[in-house]
């Protein structure tokens, strides 16, 4: 059984914005990057295209906003 492999953020992000630019085909980049499969890199993609809007919105609604009175001195 073979262990399945996991890629970084970073290098997902990578290969993502090179497809979005079309630098390269989706099949030029998987054998570029030791043939990962194109489907993954479709998907790396569309997450991101998906995801891009997130980047420049406000204060991330993950981050619990403290105010001045939940602040004991």
């Amino acid at each position: 059984m073979t262990k399945r492999k996991r890629y970084s953020a970073e290098f997902k992000a990578k290969v993502a914005l090179k497809a979005i630019r079309e630098e390269l085909a989706t099949a030029e980049l998987a054998k570029k990057y030791h043939y990962i499969h194109p489907t993954m890199i479709g998907g790396w993609k569309r997450t991101a295209i998906e995801n891009m809007a997130a980047a420049f919105g406000g204060p991330s609604s993950t981050v619990p906003q403290i105010s001045e009175k939940g602040i004991e001195s």
